[in-house]
């Protein structure tokens, strides 16, 4: 018999859902058997699948050892040297319901995204999270959509009544974010506000490219203040707060005022990056999601956060 105690992740979902996630190498008919035959008791009583759990539930499984590891799908196994690769100069805050991390440019989101068999940012998050969630199906999940190549503050919800809490804030555009760019030359005001519409097309090799769109697309909003012009004579510095999030809204905007992100393959010149690249270094695009303000969903009051450039932006800076 296998006792599980429900805590606050894991109410207010339904027995058969929960149970699905806890056995999660089970189907969910072989699940409605289980309970059929009376293997699952809640605070002593059979429930129906439908029954929403409530925080301090207990839940008895009649289950032998064997039915239950055959049943369970166990924790993957991850390389010891995790530690190295989510250290303690990539967090930027903690606390009990959000953490929040400085993610380095390439490093590879979830587990399969690419051909490789480096640990994805989920998988580190999980494994530094592992011992520190209360919670017997929840695991953690990122807020926001991330490009590869961008390095990034990343907001992760360590509890569910966190994460419907900034999803919610995140969908009504009540999470400001904040971002640095290393543009080519310099915008004709210091400060203004791009209002494009924006319009996602597919080539032929399936990947996507957005165009300015006056006519169809949806609304897109970009405030931008030029923050350091003449970097090497022709780079500047921008701030760029976002309105709406679509996607690549900051680096179609900026580049439909002449002012590309440096080493933007999709959107600016290849021999302007080649000749980023092998003067300076330059391997990606130069921007770097550096500050967010929301509003915490256990404290309820606005915070500000923000995230250290990466060493390549700092190197251009300061040359």
């Amino acid at each position: 018999m296998k006792l599980f105690k429900i805590e606050e992740n894991d109410a207010n979902q339904r027995l058969d859902k929960f149970l699905k996630k806890l056995l999660s190498n089970s189907s969910l008919s072989l699940i409605f058997k289980i309970n059929r035959k009376n293997k699952v008791k809640v605070n002593g009583k059979r429930q129906d699948n439908e029954y929403k759990l409530q925080t301090w539930d207990e839940i008895k499984l009649f289950l032998s050892d064997e039915e239950y590891i055959t049943l369970t799908k166990q924790k993957d196994v991850i390389s010891k040297d995790i530690w190295s690769s989510l250290s303690k100069d990539d967090i930027v805050y903690e606390d009990s319901s959000v953490l929040i991390i400085n993610k380095s440019p390439w490093v590879i989101v979830h587990p399969g995204d690419f051909k490789t068999k480096e640990l994805s940012l989920i998988q580190q998050v999980q494994d530094y999270l592992w011992n520190k969630l209360n919670s017997l199906t929840f695991k953690p999940s990122l807020i926001h959509r991330i490009d590869k190549d961008t390095s990034w503050i990343i907001m992760i919800a360590k509890t569910k009544k966190a994460l419907d809490s900034l999803l919610k804030d995140l969908q009504s555009d009540k999470i400001e974010k904040y971002y640095l760019a290393i543009t080519v030359w310099s915008p004709e005001k210091d400060e203004w506000t791009i209002n494009k519409k924006l319009l996602r097309i597919e080539n032929a090799k399936n990947e996507n490219k957005i165009q300015i769109d006056e006519k169809e697309w949806q609304k897109a909003v970009t405030h931008y203040k030029v923050l350091q012009k003449n970097i090497l004579w022709k780079y500047s510095l921008i701030e760029c707060r976002l309105e709406t999030g679509r996607m690549h809204q900051i680096r179609v905007h900026l580049a439909s005022i002449w002012c590309p992100i440096l080493w933007d393959k999709t959107y600016w010149s290849l021999q302007e990056n080649a000749f980023a690249k092998k003067s300076y270094s330059i391997d990606r695009q130069l921007l770097h999601a550096y500050k967010v303000t929301f509003t915490h969903p256990e404290k309820m009051v606005r915070i500000t956060l923000e995230a250290r450039l990466k060493d390549d932006m700092e190197r251009l800076l300061k040359s």
